[in-house]
């Protein structure tokens, strides 16, 4: 059947995380902690989802921002941690995000926010980034007590929202993401936000560009819409 429901990731994917770079300089005196950060509380959460540690995403995010403190050596004060996680809250979409998402939506497409952050987070997200009208559904992998890319969030995702797994999309800005729908049966896109190439290892979607109205236009031309 034709594909009509997007899954969009959330952080990097259709947030920038960007705007955190100035708050990461002035607690550690580098922005690149902020990759660093992003890139722990990831390999955390995915520790999480193997070993069968209960979490949550906010939670690790704090977990990780004392991780890194430490790693590094430098003490940041009770308010510059709860600033910095706060932000996460707030952060601004890409420039691309509502022409494409307005694109997609009038091609016929239900959209679907996705996400590791709870359902409370995601909302804030939306709302203050003024999204909230741009998304059909707003679905939290909290449930599940699982992170993605576990096998069983994406077929949690295909569940409520009443759709076959092997019939949604998921478009996200990290291969491991993109090569977890893929791996549970969903299709994918990839948007390349960043230089990293994609991982050889990992399958590969059929649509890959650099900037979310590309992706729009390629999978609408997938699906053979108008």
């Amino acid at each position: 059947m034709p594909q009509d429901t997007i899954l969009f990731d959330i952080n990097e994917t259709v947030l920038d995380l960007s705007v955190l770079q100035p708050k990461f300089k002035a607690a550690f005196g580098n922005e690149s902690v902020t990759a660093l950060w992003f890139s722990m509380l990831l390999h955390s959460s995915t520790v999480c989802i193997v070993t069968g540690v209960q979490s949550n995403f906010a939670t690790l995010a704090g977990d990780m921002l004392d991780a890194v403190a430490a790693r590094l050596d430098v003490q940041i004060s009770e308010a510059v941690r709860n600033d910095i996680l706060s932000s996460f809250a707030s952060l601004p979409p890409h420039a691309d995000i509502k022409p494409a998402l307005t694109r997609l939506r009038s091609a016929g497409y239900r959209t679907v926010a996705f996400s590791n952050s709870s359902l409370n987070l995601i909302q804030s997200q939306m709302e203050n980034a003024g999204l909230m009208e741009y998304f059909d559904e707003i679905v939290s992998v909290e449930e599940t007590g699982s992170f993605k890319p576990d096998p069983r969030v994406y077929e949690f995702v295909a569940e409520r929202i009443h759709r076959p797994v092997n019939e949604l999309r998921l478009v996200a800005a990290h291969d491991w993401d993109t090569h977890g729908a893929l791996s549970a049966g969903m299709h994918a896109a990839c948007i390349t936000r960043s230089n990293a190439p994609y991982h050889p290892r990992y399958r590969q979607p059929d649509v890959i560009a650099g900037t979310m109205e590309d992706i729009v236009e390629k999978i609408i031309a997938v699906d053979g819409k108008k």
